[in-house]
């Protein structure tokens, strides 16, 4: 059974202010969750931030872009993004 993610109300509003290539890496960061789940130790940067909360950088550099997701049913496999957006304002 795959995973269900959904964004949260702010994250589609961070997305939209994202440029295409990374929304394009975002929109790949959730099929591998909703295939594999929310670990995704093959992304860079990828920390569990505790049993729930997880987090990954979608790019490096000068200014680096991070998505941070938080499983809210275990039970239903479902998942929802809370941020996306530059890593200096990341809810860790």
């Amino acid at each position: 059974m795959t995973w269900t993610v959904k964004l949260s109300r702010n994250a589609e509003k961070q997305k939209a202010k994202l440029t295409k290539p990374l929304r394009q890496i975002l929109y790949a960061l959730i099929g591998d969750i909703e295939a594999g789940g929310p670990v995704r130790g093959d992304w860079p940067n990828y920390g569990k931030l505790s049993d729930v909360r997880h987090h990954c950088h979608l790019k490096k550099g000068n200014t680096t872009y991070v998505a941070v997701w938080e499983v809210q049913d275990k039970k239903i496999k479902l998942v929802e993004v809370q941020y996306v957006g530059t890593h200096e304002k990341a809810p860790y």
